[in-house]
């Protein structure tokens, strides 16, 4: 069983806003997260020093005192003299003005064919090379978020398809607005309901299900701040996650159900999935729809796939396709990859600390690292072969992997506690993340976009594309 909520009062300021930006002066970047690496400047030197073995102090001697000699004797010097000093430094100095010599001259090609054929291997790998991404080491903005329920086992962050970022503290849910920074509450529920323990936005990125203590799930318009249904008798007791799939709202509940519910009719329950002995804590669906990751408190982690889901299933049938059994903690991070179909990503907690990889086709464990600490959030990058990571003790990091070697590319700190909740904004550029410690953090880890390449117009095959047109 993996550490989950804990009750204490804590003495905070009555001053204290949701989502209030803290701190006021402007945002300036460590001096220690320069892109350069000082420490490579040290190793390597800052001077060039040339090679003395390829100098010639008698020559350069001579070459330094040549024209002063020549000066002071141009009045006495003979012809014969001159004559004598011009031959003497054609054929024994070979003709040489250089006076240092840093190294040696390159050797010609023999052929013209190699030089062309190197030159053409140079601007190839030239090419290919990418310049090395500069990974801020200091968050973007940073919200206070008073009254977070620090509780492992909870979904309490998300990030909608409009740019609006949703977060229950307590017993509200406020919504932040990443394109102008407003903060606005969507709801307070009551104390006998609450706290709020799941968000989840809709594909629409306006409609937003809200999970509550209680057992109830809610759905709510974010535009008129309208409480649209509540959906009762899912559960019986609280809804710790939430996942949506086109028109179907996926439920986790402490009782161990997973419940499909068709958000459109009035007998909203579809499906209910029968695998986990205790509180399912962690629920994707894949990219195409088909398959379901659901984790939980049992330590089990199950791929459950929609063309084999029965609303009444037989008893003792298996409904799942996989059962996995290799964590040895609670499993809540999941992550479905976004160039590879049918790879999973998933993480144990405090017991565990491991991040392993699965094809769900075939339920084979294609990987397995040893993190060494608690992972509570895992998150795929959109653009490149990376996977963020967010942890509990001892560091409270997070950490950018890169697949499938695993090295790790960097690691973010600033959070006092462990990172429970992790969320990327709808370009894939920025990851919000909240910690115990009650501040939400933006971090630019993931990147800018590049600016997509204008097609390259190609000629018209057509006979008589060169001539204009008849009007």
């Amino acid at each position: 069983m993996d550490a989950g909520s804990f009750s204490s009062e804590k003495a905070r300021p009555a001053s204290r806003h949701p989502l209030r930006a803290v701190g006021s002066g402007p945002y300036m970047p460590s001096l220690l997260s320069s892109s350069k690496d000082f420490s490579s400047r040290q190793s390597g030197g800052d001077r060039f020093i040339p090679d003395r073995s390829a100098m010639d102090f008698d020559l350069a001697y001579y070459l330094l005192t040549e024209r002063r000699t020549e000066k002071e004797n141009a009045a006495a010097a003979s012809p014969s003299k001159g004559t004598y000093r011009r031959l003497l430094a054609e054929n024994l100095l070979n003709n040489r003005t250089r006076i240092l010599a840093f190294k040696s001259k390159p050797q010609a090609p023999a052929e013209g064919i190699l030089q062309e054929a190197h030159s053409n291997a140079s601007s190839h790998l030239a090419k290919l090379a990418k310049p090395r991404r500069y990974i801020p080491q200091s968050p973007e903005r940073t919200l206070d978020a008073p009254d977070l329920v620090d509780d492992y086992y909870l979904n309490l962050l998300d990030w909608g398809s409009s740019n609006v970022l949703s977060i229950a503290l307590g017993n509200a849910v406020y919504l932040w607005d990443a394109s102008d920074g407003s903060t606005s509450e969507l709801v307070t529920v009551d104390e006998d309901v609450g706290p709020v323990t799941s968000v989840s936005w809709a594909p629409d990125g306006r409609h937003i299900a809200v999970g509550l203590n209680s057992s109830d799930i809610q759905l709510w318009d974010s535009s008129s701040s309208n409480l649209l249904r509540t959906l009762r008798g899912v559960h019986g007791s609280r809804v710790g996650s939430l996942a949506w799939n086109n028109n179907i709202l996926t439920t986790g509940g402490m009782d161990g159900k997973i419940v499909n519910n068709d958000v459109r009719v009035r007998s909203h329950i579809v499906q209910t999935y029968r695998g986990h002995q205790r509180e399912v804590c962690g629920l994707k669906w894949s990219g195409s729809g088909q398959q379901l990751a659901s984790g939980g408190n049992d330590n089990l982690l199950h791929i459950w796939d929609l063309s084999m889901a029965s609303s009444n299933p037989s008893p003792g049938q298996n409904q799942w396709l996989h059962r996995l059994e290799d964590h040895m903690a609670a499993v809540k991070a999941l992550a479905w990859c976004p160039f590879q179909s049918n790879l999973l990503a998933s993480g144990g907690g405090g017991g565990d600390g491991c991040i392993k990889f699965w094809n769900t086709r075939t339920g084979v464990r294609l990987n397995s690292v040893d993190t060494g600490s608690q992972v509570c959030s895992l998150l795929w990058n959109k653009n490149e072969r990376e996977l963020l990571s967010s942890h509990g003790s001892t560091h409270n990091q997070l950490i950018l992997w890169k697949y499938p070697s695993m090295v790790k590319i960097a690691e973010l700190t600033g959070h006092t506690s462990r990172v429970l909740f992790m969320a990327q904004s709808p370009d894939g550029r920025t990851v919000a993340s909240v910690a115990g410690d009650e501040m939400l953090r933006f971090w630019n880890v993931f990147g800018t976009l590049e600016a997509p390449k204008p097609a390259a117009k190609t000629a018209s095959t057509r006979p008589f594309s060169s001539f204009n047109h008849i009007r």
